[in-house]
């Protein structure tokens, strides 16, 4: 037994591959008999040329010729009895205009976006659906609207291709039984409004700040640490600090300053003050 989707398929107009009748043949060779009496005024009227990018669906008396449809190339329609539809095979751009749309975190938006796709099956574009375009047109609106509604601000404006790409399926897996291939599905732009701009604009600038301090804060650290470490190794050897002395004063140096500071060792000046209160002492003890 066939599943129902098979079912479907089946019943869907432009499938049905039963004969024209009685009437039909005997219309068929009257308009081919009209055509040969005629001829060769008649045939400039029943050939048609399709080109190479589109394809011919021919109605006989108001059925479908063929489950395929026709060209590219010269084909031949019989007068009175055949209509023919010419489709376009090459790619379409569909351009969907803004559309305003409540985020899952209740913000308003607006974003528009575009479609690209191509009919694959003439004859299902030409039979199940009025007109095709406007149809895909139309689901393209609705499903990006659809989509974005349960989507939140931050993962609509982070996570753009991953919303493309589940809007592409399911506009691909609707549009199946029209003839449609979806190609491409793409956002471009997503407007906000200007209060909220401010607001996400104070939020990232202040996130900036704090991690500016906080990156201060991890150098000043590192720095402490550093200088520890060199206060430790400089304490085991007063050479060195003697020689940082007179390598800070080549670096003031070179730099053309008019006043160089020389720093003195704390040793001496503790010498210098403990000799200048030794002799205080000893005149106000003569005094």
């Amino acid at each position: 037994m066939d599943s129902p989707e098979k079912l479907e398929k089946n019943n869907l107009v432009g499938t049905n591959k039963s004969r024209l009748g009685v009437c039909g043949w005997i219309l068929f060779f009257l308009s081919f008999l009209l055509m040969l009496i005629t001829f060769p005024v008649s045939i400039w009227m029943c050939l048609k040329i399709i080109k190479e990018y589109e394809r011919a669906v021919v109605f006989r008396l108001g059925r479908i010729q063929a489950d395929k449809a026709k060209g590219p190339g010269l084909i031949l329609v019989l007068p009175c009895i055949d209509v023919f539809v010419k489709v376009d095979l090459r790619t379409v751009t569909c351009n969907i205009p803004p559309q305003e749309i409540l985020t899952r975190d209740s913000v308003t938006t607006q974003v528009d976006g575009v479609v690209y796709y191509r009919i694959y099956s003439a004859v299902s574009a030409v039979a199940n659906v009025n007109d095709v375009h406007q149809a895909t047109f139309l689901l393209a609106q609705t499903t990006l609207r659809n989509v974005l509604g349960t989507q939140t601000l931050s993962q609509i404006l982070s996570g753009r291709e991953e919303i493309a790409h589940s809007i592409q399926t399911l506009l691909d897996d609707a549009t199946e039984l029209w003839g449609i291939r979806v190609a491409r599905v793409e956002i471009k732009d997503v407007r906000i409004p200007v209060q909220l701009q401010r607001s996400m604009a104070a939020e990232a600038e202040a996130t900036r700040e704090a991690r500016a301090k906080v990156l201060a804060a991890e150098g000043e650290m590192n720095a402490s640490k550093s200088l520890k470490s060199a206060s430790m190794v400089l304490a085991e050897s007063p050479i060195a600090l003697q020689l940082r002395y007179l390598q800070t004063l080549t670096t003031v140096a070179t730099e053309k300053n008019s006043t160089i500071v020389f720093p003195l060792p704390m040793n001496i000046l503790e010498g210098i003050g403990g000799i200048s209160y030794d002799n205080n002492k000893k005149v106000t003890a003569k005094a």
